[in-house]
């Protein structure tokens, strides 16, 4: 019997592919929602639709941040409001630790649970934020087995891609 991709790993892989979209080099962000182990959103840095792109134009910084692009958590918890898809009782696995913004909108959209790669600029107001909230969040680690073990059926000519 294999040793199958456990949930965890399976969605923090999804959120680390996703963020390979992202149109802004500062931080290639990209998350999944995920509702009783289903994705149902997803999201990453980028441009307001229609608008110009980082990559594309250059940063348009204030106080130290670019504001051109929408945040990957914004933007999955928009794709589910536009698409009329409830986001109460979901986790987020997302690549970057949520900005203090985006902790207030996961909270507020029913998010129960975040899940992060990177530990990145972690705002302690949202960590506190989080606490006061009754939101878990824990820090997910690839095991590069499952990584591993694809890229070498994948050399050995056992699976097509």
């Amino acid at each position: 019997m294999r040793d199958r991709i456990p949930w965890k790993q399976y969605f923090m892989m999804q959120a680390l592919v996703i963020a390979q979209r992202s149109t802004c080099n500062r931080a290639l962000v990209g998350n999944v929602l995920v509702k009783n182990n289903r994705i149902i959103g997803t999201g990453y840095n980028g441009s307001v639709s229609g608008q110009p792109h980082c990559d594309d134009v250059g940063h348009l910084m204030v106080d130290g941040h670019c504001v051109r692009t929408i945040h990957s958590e914004m933007n999955s918890l928009i794709q589910c409001a536009k698409n009329g898809v409830s986001t109460s009782d979901t986790e987020i696995y997302v690549t970057h630790f949520p900005c203090f913004n985006c902790t207030k909108a996961l909270i507020q959209a029913g998010v129960k649970k975040i899940n992060y790669y990177y530990d990145y600029r972690d705002n302690p107001l949202a960590i506190q934020l989080l606490k006061d909230s009754g939101v878990p969040y824990e820090q997910i680690k690839l095991d590069l087995k499952y990584v591993d073990s694809l890229y070498h059926k994948l050399e050995d000519g056992h699976e097509e891609a």
